[in-house]
């Protein structure tokens, strides 16, 4: 294959159903980042609105999103933090609570990984519901940090998370489309 063939980032995803539970179908990304060409072309393709634009960090959030939020700031050439899940990062941090359907969520960051006016990208693999994403967004406008936009490889549309951060003025940028869950 040439490299100004394009692939067809939604075939190397593979679709498994009635995961994690009965009635879910599980978008799963180890066969696209396995691919070494599809990995290469996914990051190229998150990418490619933002290299022209002044960003300062890429903030991956966990754990999926380190792999593509990683590989996008060497791509642009810039820093990369982790959004982590609480208790998992030493030192002093900074937290958002988020609601779960069975109860609520945290996310941390280390305090002084984004300074006042930085301006980010956030990224993941998936956009769903939107929760974590939002929750994400909310703890680096806490910070002071400018979310210049947000990049996912899939968004699954009927769950309404992308139109939700839309909604929040956060620019979506995502790569492929799956209907339902």
């Amino acid at each position: 294959m040439s490299s100004s063939e394009k692939i067809d980032l939604k075939d190397l995803i593979r679709s498994i159903p009635d995961y994690p539970k009965r009635g879910i179908i599980f978008r799963d990304i180890t066969s696209l980042i396995a691919h070494a060409e599809g990995f290469r072309q996914s990051i190229r393709d998150l990418c490619a609105p933002y290299v022209d634009l002044q960003i300062d960090k890429v903030i991956g959030i966990e754990a999926r999103g380190f792999i593509f939020g990683g590989a996008m700031a060497d791509y642009l050439g810039v820093g990369f933090v982790p959004i982590r899940k609480q208790g998992k990062l030493p030192g002093a941090v900074v937290a958002q609570d988020y609601s779960l359907e069975y109860g609520t969520d945290r996310i941390e960051m280390h305090a002084d990984a984004v300074a006042p006016g930085e301006r980010v990208i956030l990224v993941d693999d998936l956009i769903a519901t939107g929760g974590t994403a939002i929750a994400a967004i909310e703890l680096l406008q806490g910070v002071g940090g400018e979310v210049v936009s947000s990049a996912f490889v899939i968004d699954l549309p009927d769950l309404g998370g992308a139109s939700l951060l839309r909604e929040r003025n956060v620019n979506v940028h995502t790569l492929v489309d799956f209907e339902g869950h």
